[in-house]
């Protein structure tokens, strides 16, 4: 039988396995317009996290005792609809679970890239990729020879950043944890230089690769990094809040210590959600597809190989900063 991941209890803090609960469920026949999809890759994101707390959000709060939700790439095994056939490779919002059964128009086929896992449709040519795009050229209105500044540069959405910003004429600079991951951003995906933030004076280290100023701060992370941040702001410098994993966790949110730095440098502070921005995804998708097919960014997965029951164990590598790239589960070996 089917099974599926449900919330047994909210987490308070870090997510432990007794937040969740690992259940079996029927195969319901299928009503005209709906599908049968077989998951082969689940994403797994940051911003899951916050849908486990009971708050008012962006997005609904996942309920207790009910399956959980996240993007996921699959298999159509079954279908009623004229829309989607069995075989066709979707991607669609029901993943925390080995089956989904959902409205073929909550689906979107994609095209099997030769060469590409389909799971890069979870992170290169999916929302964190989209988000990257957003954030820089609509949020932050990035311009020629700006210096950027990512912090959890080498995730999903960061090491998407950096790289749009090279291609846009820009100075990237990452911000991430550890030697490796700051010689992947350099080496790997293009970066000018990379700060690991636990080495040492992070402010020191801000001010010595930007001595005139950061043009534009894209935050992953929140927290310190972004206090350290606000005080090297160039002159009209916009800062775009994508995420705060580092305070996902806590009780009680921490906001900017340094934010009159805002007013000193007069610069701009802005939020940003990329379901917002429907109207950009074609152009967006059809730039990253293009600048992936010739080799202007690259694509790289954290990929864990098991089952529906490993996805809890898989969401908290989020948070112990074990990946670098797009961390994906991948069902039964896929």
């Amino acid at each position: 039988m089917p099974r599926q991941i449900v919330l047994a209890s909210r987490p308070s803090g870090s997510p432990t396995a007794a937040n969740f609960l690992l259940t079996e469920t029927d195969r319901p026949e299928l009503a005209d317009g709906q599908v049968r999809v077989r998951n082969l890759f689940m994403s797994v994101d940051p911003y899951m996290r916050g849908r486990m707390n009971d708050v008012k959000s962006y997005v609904p709060p996942f309920r207790l005792g009910e399956p959980l939700e996240g993007g996921a790439i699959g298999t159509v095994i079954e279908s009623r609809s004229p829309d989607l056939a069995e075989g066709d490779t979707v991607l669609h919002g029901l993943g925390w679970r080995d089956e989904a059964v959902l409205p073929a128009g909550s689906a979107q086929r994609v095209t099997v890239i030769a060469g590409l896992s389909p799971s890069a449709y979870l992170g290169v040519l999916g929302m964190p990729a989209l988000t990257a795009y957003v954030g820089l050229l609509d949020i932050a209105a990035l311009k020629p020879g700006d210096v950027v500044f990512v912090s959890g540069a080498a995730g999903a959405v960061g090491s998407v950043v950096g790289q749009i910003a090279k291609i846009k004429g820009c100075r990237a600079i990452g911000i991430a944890g550890g030697p490796d991951k700051c010689r992947a951003l350099v080496e790997e995906f293009g970066f000018d230089a990379a700060i690991d933030y636990r080495a040492g004076n992070l402010r020191k280290a801000l001010r010595e690769y930007a001595p005139g100023g950061v043009d534009v701060y894209f935050d992953n992370v929140g927290g310190e990094i972004l206090d350290a941040v606000l005080t090297c702001l160039a002159r009209g410098a916009r800062v775009v809040i994508c995420g705060a994993v580092s305070q996902y966790n806590e009780s009680q949110v921490r906001g900017p210590a340094n934010y009159m730095m805002l007013l000193v440098a007069r610069a701009s502070m802005a939020g940003m959600l990329v379901f917002d921005y429907e109207d950009r995804y074609p152009q967006a998708m059809a730039e990253l597809a293009g600048w992936l097919r010739a080799g202007k960014i690259v694509s790289r997965e954290y990929v864990v190989h098991g089952t529906v029951g490993d996805f809890p164990q898989t969401l908290l590598m989020l948070f112990d900063g074990v990946n670098t790239g797009k961390l994906v589960l991948a069902l039964d070996g896929s």
